[in-house]
Parts: C-alpha cells; sequence; structure tokens
C-alpha cells in the first residue's frame, strides 16, 4: 500500500509535466487551447487521469481530444523520464466539467436574483397581515386559554 502524499505528489508532477509537454512539445495542429486543470493517480500509482479544459466550441473539444489520445505515448514516455517512478503511470484524459458547472450555477444565480427582486417590488408599500410580533409572551393571558378542549368556558374560575 502507498502512500497518498505520494500519490498526491506524484499527480502534481505529472500534471505539471503534461501541461508543459503540451506546450513546448506537441505541434498537432488540432490541439486546442488546452489548459490541464487536475490529475490524480490511484493508490498503486499504476493509472493517472489528467482533467483538462479547451476553450472553444464543441467541434474544438472533440478535435482536442483526438490530439491528445494520439499524443498520449509522447506525453506517457515524458513523464516517465521526468517523474523516474518504477512504473510509468497509463494516461487517461478527461473533459472537465467544471467551467460548464460554473456556468450553470451562475446561471441559476443570475435567475434567483431576478425572483428576489421581483418579490422585493411585490412587497414594497405592504403591510404584514397580523400583528408585527405574532409569538406570545410569558405572562400574557389570552382568552383562548380559559377554553377548555370541548369548547366549554373554564367555570372554575367563577366559582
Amino acid at each position: 500500500m502507498t502512500d497518498t502524499a505520494r500519490a498526491r505528489k506524484l499527480a502534481d508532477r505529472i500534471r505539471v509535466v503534461v501541461a508543459e509537454t503540451l506546450q513546448r512539445r506537441i505541434k498537432d495542429p488540432r490541439l486546442g487551447f488546452v489548459t490541464i486543470t487536475d490529475a490524480r493517480v490511484t493508490g498503486d500509482l499504476r493509472e493517472a487521469t489528467i482533467f483538462y479544459t479547451v476553450h472553444g466550441d464543441e467541434t474544438e473539444r472533440e478535435a482536442s481530444a483526438a490530439a491528445l489520445e494520439s499524443a498520449k505515448g509522447v506525453l506517457r514516455s515524458t513523464v516517465g523520464r521526468e517523474t523516474g517512478v518504477r512504473f510509468t503511470p497509463t494516461l487517461t484524459f478527461v473533459l472537465d466539467a467544471i467551467p460548464d458547472t460554473a456556468r450553470h450555477l451562475d446561471d441559476l444565480l443570475v435567475k434567483a436574483a431576478a425572483q428576489d427582486a421581483e418579490v422585493r417590488s411585490v412587497a414594497v408599500g405592504k403591510t404584514f397581515a397580523g400583528e408585527a410580533d405574532p409569538y406570545r409572551k410569558p405572562g400574557e393571558h389570552d382568552e383562548d386559554d380559559d377554553v377548555d378542549l370541548e369548547g366549554n368556558a373554564d367555570e372554575a374560575e367563577d366559582a
């Protein structure tokens, strides 16, 4: 069993090596504006998953994915040479969903802010339906306290 700290360090090193290799060595025209966002290595240090984002539309994403798949061998040999581990991990590239998720959350926040503004505009100049403080306070006496469960007035107070 390996140390998880070692796996984290190796993942960070793989992320840096892959990013630098993509920037300096890989000259595939299909490779768009790719950003390596994260890398994760399994506990046995045999498999590495590399998360990336591509700036552009869907066709640029597909082209960049194909370019990364074709450059996988060069990237793996560079990772093995730069890290110096006994077994070079197998590389798997996964398109990172964080930007799409962040965009969706931003849209939801804008929609919620618009609904809050609408509720605020409707509430302007309105008053409460009941009292300002609808809660009972200790020591206050209500007429409802004198009625028992059958709806009869409490006769014990008069006797």
